[in-house]
């Protein structure tokens, strides 16, 4: 691969098709010094270790890429670089696509799009633009809109959001050690058996419970009760 020029747009590319890394890279390189292409790479797995170093401006990802789904690699690309991801894929289904933005993607394009919508959506997105016709910016606002409605009628919520970081310790190691004492648990807190006290009445008031059989079971329900260093 040739040499990068300082300030192009250095484009990632993440396709199980060696034809298509072929056909992208040949595009993306045309249009040195705008862009150039930092690395290619058949699967998520082989590009990872690599994208620190090759410190790509945008990553074009197909969804499909055999083993592995775009929708679970997204998240985890996301993770681990500040590079901007476009979905290049040959699926026409609107929902998977709609999913792929929802969890970060910055457009979606498809294989069929000409050389020049290609070009162009890597340059609107690494200005910082979504590349998203109206239709789909659409659904995804309705999408989005729908679930936080969902989560501000949850009262539920409310309350959990209310608990301090120390109150949501001490509801995991009173829960995960259903059986143990309210010394035993102190001791374990580094806490005396009063403090640990007032910060249940605490916990009880802000999630409206009565006692530690009430809480063992709020916390089962709404995942409170996972271990966690205390």
């Amino acid at each position: 691969m040739s040499e990068t020029v300082v300030n192009s747009i250095r484009v990632l590319l993440i396709d199980d098709h060696r034809s298509v890394l072929w056909g992208l890279e040949k595009l993306i390189e045309s249009q040195k010094p705008k862009m150039c292409v930092v690395g290619k790479f058949t699967s998520f797995a082989e590009a990872s270790n690599e994208l620190e170093k090759l410190d790509p401006d945008i990553i074009l990802l197909d969804l499909d890429l055999g083993t592995e789904h775009g929708l679970d690699i997204l998240p985890r690309l996301i993770g681990i670089t500040q590079a901007k991801i476009l979905i290049l894929t040959g699926s026409r289904d609107p929902a998977l696509h709609d999913k792929a933005v929802i969890a970060g993607a910055k457009g979606i394009l498809e294989k069929e799009n000409s050389a020049e919508t290609i070009l162009t959506a890597i340059e609107r997105v690494h200005a910082g633009q979504l590349w998203l016709d109206q239709a789909r910016m659409g659904r995804i606002i309705l999408e989005l809109s729908r679930k936080k409605s969902a989560e501000e009628k949850n009262p539920e919520r409310i309350k959990i959001e209310s608990l301090t970081p120390r109150e949501r310790n001490i509801i995991t190691a009173v829960t995960v050690r259903a059986g143990a004492t309210g010394n035993d648990v102190a001791k374990l807190l580094h806490i005396s058996e009063s403090t640990l006290r007032n910060h249940l009445s605490s916990i009880y008031t802000k999630l409206e419970l009565s006692n530690r059989l009430e809480l063992w079971d709020y916390a089962h329900k709404h995942g409170l009760d996972k271990d966690s260093n205390t």
